[in-house]
């Protein structure tokens, strides 16, 4: 099958994924400047529009008084300020909302137009059922910050940002593998390999989450020692019970074990471009997928330790976030690709995609 029949579902794909992207961004950036409560409604249709009146924005800011946020941080704002507040919140529902109308009124028109084969269409199904999941785990998340404290659960949090990464990691790989050329023979191990680094950002991507819900990278400031030690005492790490919810509750555990997975992440990834160096030949895309995932982890982890020693400034904090993405996105083309069928995938798969015509 030629690969321009191809080239539309994968441009499709490809904005979806930019548009998840951007998403988490400004999901970032709501979350860093404690916006998140602001909305305190879920209105999936009639929310699109902001408040369009002086009166409507005071009943918007009425309503946010009435959360314990408002009284513990925010009492005594101005309405000018809340609305500074509310529209991040807003500008993050909204690109979510764009995120869905751009995925399902183009699925729907290459389903008319028998442009999505049965191999492709329960998948993109699937992606899109994910979507419809995460707005409902967005509500989730925020409801557990309305009754009390200021914050949302970090648990919900970190479910919500992770399945976001897995939805776009999704996305890049379905959009990645529909126009790909014929796989090369490459050693089981590499491939197990490149899909443990995209495994692992995801982990990674995790516990990152966990740290910033429970503001972890406030409380221990320091690299690489954390309380003069490279590794804490263990009365520290574990002196909740049961010993395990110390690695979601225990903001010294939680921010370690964030440190040491992405140590673990770097070793494993110059492992791999080692193995990749001596196995593959030179010029081989394997090769350059290994370097820009080796050089994007060490970008990573010195963002990382510079948010953290100049106490997690937002634009600092944001880069870090958007890095990670982009350390997923090179990992999951990198085991995308070396995980290729032996033919062309559109050709070896015929119920994958048919022609657009």
């Amino acid at each position: 099958m030629p690969e321009r029949n191809t080239r539309p579902l994968r441009l499709w794909l490809w904005l979806v994924a930019a548009l998840v992207f951007a998403t988490v961004i400004v999901g970032g950036a709501t979350r860093l400047t404690e916006s998140g409560l602001s909305i305190v409604e879920w209105k999936p249709i009639t929310g699109a529009l902001p408040p369009l009146t002086d009166t409507a924005w005071q009943a918007e800011f009425d309503k946010y008084k009435t959360i314990p946020q408002y009284e513990l941080l925010n009492r005594g704002m101005s309405v000018g300020e809340f609305k500074t507040i509310y529209l991040w919140e807003w500008s993050h529902r909204n690109v979510a909302r764009l995120v869905g109308i751009v995925f399902l009124l183009p699925f729907l028109w290459f389903l008319w137009r028998g442009a999505i084969g049965p191999g492709l269409r329960g998948g993109l199904a699937t992606i899109f059922a994910l979507g419809a999941v995460q707005a409902g785990v967005g509500w989730w998340m925020v409801s557990s910050g309305l009754g009390q404290g200021i914050a949302v659960s970090h648990y919900r949090l970190a479910f919500h940002l992770t399945l976001a990464c897995l939805i776009y990691a999704v996305l890049v790989w379905t959009a990645s593998r529909l126009g790909a050329v014929r796989g090369a023979a490459v050693a089981l191990r590499l491939r197990v390999g490149a899909v443990v680094m995209a495994a692992l950002t995801l982990v990674q991507i995790y516990f990152g989450a966990l740290v910033a819900g429970l503001r972890a990278g406030l409380a221990f400031d320091t690299w690489p020692l954390m309380e003069g030690r490279f590794v804490p005492p263990a009365h520290d790490l574990f002196f909740a019970s049961p010993a395990w919810t110390n690695f979601f509750e225990n903001t010294l555990t939680v921010q370690f074990t964030h440190r040491m997975v992405g140590y673990t992440l770097a070793l494993v990834a110059l492992g791999h471009l080692i193995d990749v160096v001596i196995t593959t030949r030179r010029g081989d895309g394997a090769r350059l997928g290994a370097v820009a995932i080796v050089l994007a982890i060490g970008v990573q982890i010195a963002i990382g330790v510079l948010t953290l020693l100049h106490h997690v400034p937002i634009p600092l904090a944001l880069l870090h976030q958007g890095t990670a993405l982009v350390v997923l996105t090179l990992a999951v083309l990198h085991a995308e690709r070396l995980t290729r069928p032996a033919t062309r995938v559109a050709a070896a798969e015929p119920d994958l995609v048919l022609s657009v015509r």
